[in-house]
């Protein structure tokens, strides 16, 4: 079934083919819709779950683990102030290993107050043992959903499903939903063999000393490991059956480009149109869109990036007193693999600035003018 439905609603119905069984949630702009139509699945009985409306973001991240806990699969989404909100349960989750599946809406971090999109939020999380997949289109946030729940259940790690605020979750496009039948044929329930029971007791998250912490985090850091190649398989079976390919990167005429636009979420769709335009210019220009931040794909970074003559890497985000965080990823990807191949770090489009075509052909003509960056941060945009 086709549907034209808004980026939000599009997290909505990845919930509900993935039969989410416990929801806990508060609304924030610019989520809202999210869950506004998650009550309402689950108020006229389309959904079969549990919505646990609560008092802060805090306490809907604390309702998930707990439902996980006792072996639910469980949804939630927010944004911004409230993903900050939610930062020391999300430290719990990742260290519990429980899978739980999150929505966020990049959005502008206070002060000064913003709804708008930049991905800092999201950004602020990359180190709490979440996976992270940055969309870039309706379709990929329902059918990304839907993946995360089963490799999240497969590794007992929690994944964010991450798209702009605005760009993507109030913009409507045509959405194919899939047969629910086919999505639970590629998504069996969660059943977790360890769970909060009165059957079976178990203790969770108790104080633990030095002599286990450190293994416990080993293990976390060493299943993350097994993501990336998990991500493949799960992105090729559900291309299989459904005819879209979801893996960790997408390359866009990177095969004999000179200079590769290195992008992410909804920005790597412009990247394409503006990619396209400069090839008719005479310009070898691709487009590498990082779909999956955590965990980094290194090596398929490494192989895309074989050939080219410069990089180019655009972020909508900023590590304070460093670089954009993409950049920083990147050049640790390429330390001692790229034979001094020059890398450009950008950034533009802070707090919801457009970025259009114009944007990145102005990217490759500043990159193409110059032999190696002259400045640690090239700004794009900025109006002073």
């Amino acid at each position: 079934m086709k549907k034209v439905i808004m980026g939000n609603h599009a997290l909505s119905y990845g919930a509900k083919l993935g039969r989410a069984q416990v929801i806990a949630a508060y609304p924030i702009t610019p989520q809202t819709q999210v869950v506004e139509l998650l009550s309402e699945m689950c108020a006229d009985k389309s959904l079969d779950a549990m919505f646990i409306k609560v008092e802060s973001e805090h306490s809907a991240m604390a309702a998930c683990l707990g439902a996980s806990l006792a072996g639910a699969r469980t949804f939630t989404a927010t944004s911004a102030q409230g993903l900050a909100l939610m930062h020391e349960l999300l430290h719990w989750a990742s260290g519990g290993r429980l899978p739980v599946v999150m929505g966020n809406i990049n959005r502008a971090m206070a002060p000064g107050w913003s709804i708008w999109s930049d991905q800092n939020d999201s950004l602020s999380q990359r180190d709490t043992g979440w996976m992270q997949f940055y969309c870039s289109s309706n379709q990929e946030v329902l059918d990304t959903v839907i993946q995360a729940f089963k490799v999240s259940e497969k590794l007992l790690i929690p994944s964010m499903v991450i798209l702009d605020a605005f760009t993507l979750s109030h913009t409507y496009e045509v959405v194919d939903i899939p047969d629910q039948k086919k999505v639970d044929e590629y998504l069996p329930p969660f059943n977790p063999s360890i769970k909060l029971t009165p059957e079976e007791p178990h203790a969770f998250g108790g104080l633990t000393s030095p002599e286990h912490y450190f293994e416990l985090r080993y293990k976390l850091q060493k299943e993350m490991e097994k993501a990336p190649a998990l991500i493949e398989k799960t992105g090729k079976e559900y291309e299989k059956m459904f005819g879209r390919y979801l893996g960790l990167v997408e390359k866009h005429r990177c095969d004999d480009a000179d200079l590769i636009l290195i992008t992410s979420g909804a920005m790597g769709s412009t990247a394409r149109i503006a990619v396209d335009e400069l090839r008719k210019e005479g310009i070898k220009a691709g487009n590498l869109r990082i779909k999956v931040f955590r965990p980094f794909p290194f090596e398929i970074i490494r192989n895309a990036v074989k050939g080219a003559k410069k990089i180019a890497v655009v972020d909508r985000n900023i590590s304070y007193g460093h670089h954009g965080m993409f950049f920083e990823e990147v050049k640790s990807a390429l330390y001692g693999y790229s034979d001094g191949l020059p890398v450009f770090g950008f950034i533009t489009g802070l707090g919801g600035r457009d970025i259009t075509p114009s944007t990145f052909k102005e990217i490759t003509q500043y990159t193409l003018e110059r032999d190696k960056p002259k400045e640690e941060i090239i700004w794009i945009g900025v109006k002073l």
